[in-house]
């Protein structure tokens, strides 16, 4: 077997342990053997675009995640699937790049997309959304949206 695929199989082990009975997170399914991409429920509290520039509060979002041919040495392509307002997410992409690196571990990354949805990790100096780091500028007061510790099971 190659690295790639035991690290493919090592990553799906941890995540069927790690989120099978979490709190905040759950593994919607898993394409491929071993799995090359997932799809995740975050139930957390994050903000939803609506009309004229207003945002709700939701706790429901999904995001897909896809692995590379050259994972891990090349990170994870992650997507929300449901639109969230946050100012290091676009509808066609989540920033991670500048919390990747090959010995991290998938679970930690899936975590940190929940910490991103509920304001609990973002960066307003190089935004994909400008909206969302003004916003996020402007209503330091109210973020974190929610609080808990997520990285339950780590």
């Amino acid at each position: 077997m190659t690295p790639h695929l035991r690290r493919l199989m090592a990553d799906y082990q941890q995540i069927l342990r790690i989120f099978q009975n979490h709190p905040f997170i759950r593994l919607l399914s898993a394409e491929g053997n071993p799995p090359e991409k997932y799809v995740f429920e975050f139930r957390v509290a994050g903000l939803v675009p609506g009309p004229n520039d207003t945002y709700t509060l939701s706790s429901q979002h999904r995001a897909e995640i896809f692995l590379p041919l050259e994972y891990p040495r090349r990170p994870p392509f992650c997507r929300m699937i449901t639109p969230v307002f946050h100012p290091n997410i676009d509808p066609q992409k989540i920033c991670i790049g500048d919390h990747w690196s090959a010995g991290q571990s998938l679970p930690h990354l899936i975590v940190r997309i929940a910490e991103m949805i509920c304001f609990q990790s973002y960066n307003t100096k190089s935004p994909l959304n400008g909206k969302a780091a003004a916003w996020a500028e402007q209503n330091l007061d109210k973020l974190p949206l929610q609080r808990e510790d997520l990285s339950v099971g780590l």
